[in-house]
C-alpha cells in the first residue's frame, strides 16, 4: 500500500472527490423544491456506505500496475454514484423505510410533501433521483482524465455491469412473482444482481483503466465472482438474522417481501410439512410480526438452511482466495484484496 494510504484515507479521498463533484452538480432550474431534492440526493450519497465498489476499482487499478493518482480516485468514485442510484430504485421496489439507519430517499421525499398523494410523489421522485445519480456516474467516469483508449475499454465493462445488474434485479422481481425459486435459481439472481456488480466488474474496470491484459481481467473474474457471491450470501444472512442497529435496515423487510434467497430455498427443500406450511403462510406476508419472524428464523436454523449458507460462503471465499493466489497481481494490491475478501464475507453490517 502506498506510503500514508490506508483503507480509511482511501475512503476519505473517495468521499472528498464525491463531495467536490456533487458540489458542482447544480440544478438547472431555480425552484426551491428541485433544490431540496438535489440536497436530499447529495445527503444520501454522502451519508454512509462502505464504498466497497470504489475501493475494489482502485485496487484493480493498482493490481494492474497503475500508480496512485487522483484520476483513478475520480473513476472509482463514479461507481459509488451508480450504486447510490441503484439502491434508491431497489428501496422503492422493496417498499423499504430504512437505509443506512435513516429514512430511504422516497420516504424522505414523501415527508417533504405531506398530504394526499405524498407516497406516490415520493416513489416517482425517488425514481427520478435514482436515475439522476446514474447519469452523474456516467459524467464523472467520462471526465476522470484517464487515457481515452483505456477509458473506452473500461466504459464497455461499466456498460456490461449495468446491463447485468438490471437484468439480475429484474430476475429477482420475477422470482418474487413466481415464488418457489430453487437454490440454483436463487444463486443465479445473486450472481447477476450482486456478485458481478459488487466485486468482479469494479476490479475489471480498474484493471482496464490501467491497461490490464485479458489474463489479468480473467483472474479478476475468477476471484471476483465467488467473492461477490459470498458477499451477497452474507447480506442475505444479515437481512434475516442481523441487528437493524448494525445493518441500518429492518430485519423484517426481506421476510415480509418474501425474498427468494438461497437460505429460504434450502429451507423449503428440507422442511417438514408443518414447517413448510408455516413458511408458505408467513414468508412474504406483509402482516408478518416480529414474533412470527422469530418462528421463521427458527425454521431456517432447524432445517439447516443457515448452516448451508455459511458453508457456501466458506467455499466461495476459499475459491476466491485460491484464484487470487494464482493471479499475477501486484503484491500490495493482492494483500489488500485478501484483507477485503475477509471483511466482505464475514462482516456484521
Amino acid at each position: 500500500m502506498p506510503v500514508g494510504l490506508t483503507q480509511q484515507t482511501l475512503g476519505s479521498r473517495i468521499d472528498e472527490r464525491l463531495s467536490g463533484f456533487l458540489g458542482s452538480c447544480r440544478t438547472p432550474i431555480s425552484d426551491p423544491g428541485v433544490e431540496a431534492a438535489y440536497t436530499l440526493l447529495t445527503d444520501f450519497i454522502m451519508g454512509g456506505g462502505k464504498r466497497v465498489r470504489p475501493q475494489l476499482c482502485y485496487w484493480g487499478w493498482r493490481g494492474a500496475g497503475g500508480g496512485d493518482c487522483e484520476e483513478i480516485v475520480s473513476a472509482a468514485a463514479a461507481l459509488e454514484l451508480c450504486h447510490a442510484g441503484l439502491l434508491i430504485h431497489d428501496d422503492i421496489m422493496d417498499d423499504s423505510d430504512l437505509r443506512r439507519g435513516r429514512f430511504t430517499v422516497h420516504r424522505n421525499l414523501a415527508l417533504l410533501h405531506r398530504g394526499p398523494g405524498a407516497d406516490a410523489f415520493g416513489r416517482a421522485g425517488g425514481i427520478l433521483l435514482g436515475t439522476l445519480s446514474l447519469a452523474w456516474a456516467d459524467a464523472l467516469l467520462s471526465s476522470c482524465g484517464i487515457d481515452p483508449i483505456r477509458l473506452r475499454a473500461a466504459h464497455h465493462l461499466f456498460d456490461a455491469m449495468r446491463t447485468e445488474v438490471i437484468s439480475g434485479q429484474y430476475l429477482d422481481v420475477l422470482a418474487q412473482l413466481r415464488s418457489g425459486a430453487t437454490e440454483a435459481e436463487a444463486l443465479t439472481v445473486i450472481r447477476y444482481k450482486s456478485a458481478k456488480y459488487t466485486v468482479e466488474r469494479p476490479l475489471q474496470i480498474g484493471g482496464a483503466l490501467a491497461g490490464a491484459d485479458l489474463d489479468l481481467l480473467d483472474a479478476y473474474s475468477r476471484f471476483g465472482v465467488p467473492l461477490g457471491e459470498a458477499f451477497q450470501l452474507r447480506d442475505d444472512v444479515l437481512g434475516t438474522f442481523g441487528s437493524s442497529r448494525e445493518t441500518g435496515k429492518s430485519a423484517l423487510d426481506d421476510l415480509r417481501e418474501g425474498k427468494q434467497t438461497v437460505m429460504f430455498a434450502y429451507a423449503v427443500q428440507q422442511a417438514t410439512p408443518a414447517q413448510l406450511a408455516h413458511l408458505r403462510t408467513w414468508h412474504g406476508n406483509p402482516e408478518l410480526t416480529e414474533d412470527r419472524a422469530a418462528e421463521l428464523r427458527r425454521i431456517l436454523v432447524e432445517t439447516g438452511a443457515l448452516a448451508r449458507v455459511e458453508t457456501l460462503i466458506g467455499e466461495r471465499v476459499r475459491e476466491a482466495m485460491s484464484a487470487l493466489a494464482e493471479a499475477r497481481v501486484a503484491p500490495e494490491a493482492a494483500d489488500e484484496l485478501a484483507l477485503m475478501a475477509d471483511r466482505l464475507a464475514h462482516r456484521t453490517k
